[in-house]
């Protein structure tokens, strides 16, 4: 059954109070034909990423437009020099990234990474791990994932991945691998579905490119 705008609304709102990592009192939320907006500010970069992945966690909303602000206090601004030295620092203390291959970039707080690693995970566990730092505004992950042979298998992988996920109906999706590039299409009924979806091809070996034609009905 297809949800009202106003349900969507009340279901997104519902979600970001429930997520601890969100503070949602200062978050509003308006949807038109299931889209939502996500408007407001918050403390950090990581906290807007997390209101974000919480309205996509809602059934029936079929795309999201951010418009959440970062906002510090004024006692807490923090250099450019500074922000690219703890994010190197971070960087360099975490296990799920290599120590090396990763150029760090700030200006007027926003951070571009660039360079390459070997898997996605690390490329993602990169732009986390720099939104934690304090003053960040925004970050653009300009990291590649090296190329590497492809298993022949990797169709056959990421089907498998996916009749495991317990909430992804697996029957709707089809995959197509050419190269080191994989096409996803087919249907879902939400968009955490083709969240997992994604995950689940990113994982495989020699993965490098995912064109994402998945709809959400």
């Amino acid at each position: 059954m297809t949800k009202s705008d106003s349900q969507l609304q009340r279901d997104v709102t519902d979600e970001l109070a429930w997520d601890p990592s969100v503070d949602h009192a200062d978050i509003g939320v308006a949807v038109a034909d299931g889209v939502v907006t996500l408007s407001g500010c918050v403390k950090s970069y990581a906290e807007k990423m997390a209101a974000e992945k919480a309205a996509r966690r809602v059934a029936g909303v079929r795309a999201i437009a951010e418009e959440i602000c970062v906002h510090f206090a004024s006692d807490r601004k923090t250099g450019d020099a500074e922000i690219a030295k703890r994010i190197a620092d971070i960087l360099s203390w975490d296990a799920l990234v290599p120590d090396e291959g990763i150029m760090v970039k700030v200006e007027h707080g926003l951070v571009t990474l660039t360079g390459s690693v070997e898997w996605h995970y690390q490329r993602e566990a990169a732009r986390k791990a720099a939104s934690k730092i304090s003053g960040v505004t925004g970050i653009v992950n300009l990291l590649t994932v090296r190329q590497r042979p492809v298993a022949d298998d990797v169709r056959q992988r990421i089907l498998d991945a996916f009749e495991r996920q317990a909430n992804l109906d697996a029957g709707g999706i089809t995959v197509v691998a050419e190269g080191s590039k994989v096409m996803l299409g087919g249907r879902v009924k939400a968009c955490y579905e083709r969240g997992i979806a994604e995950r689940a091809a990113w994982a495989a070996p020699g993965v490098s490119e995912i064109e994402d034609n998945i709809i959400v009905f």
